[in-house]
């Protein structure tokens, strides 16, 4: 069992290496998508399913077993924007992704 500050370091550094490795190869690719309400479901699930993965399942302090976290748990964890406001917030004003072909 980890300690309190090496299971706090574990998370810093796997919320760092999302954020320095996966999400800007993610916002590269969608950088020039439209967004419609499927791509941003798609887009949730996949950084949903990224951070459960390097977070991995939690011990259950009651029953024993491993459990997922959900959703809420998640977004309670990650205090950061989504992906969503990341690439709304890109291309608003001063961050809009601007595309020329020679």
């Amino acid at each position: 069992m980890l300690s309190f500050g090496a299971e706090s370091f574990v998370f810093q550094f796997v919320i760092k290496k999302y954020e320095d490795i996966i999400l800007p190869v993610v916002l590269y690719v969608c950088g020039t998508w439209s967004l419609t309400l499927g791509e941003n479901r798609r887009l949730r699930v996949f950084e949903n399913r990224v951070l459960r993965r390097m977070l991995r399942p939690k011990r259950d302090e009651v029953t024993g077993g491993w459990k997922k976290l959900h959703n809420e748990e998640l977004d309670d964890l990650y205090c950061s924007q989504n992906i969503i406001e990341v690439i709304k917030s890109r291309r608003s004003g001063r961050g809009e992704v601007h595309t020329e072909f020679w």
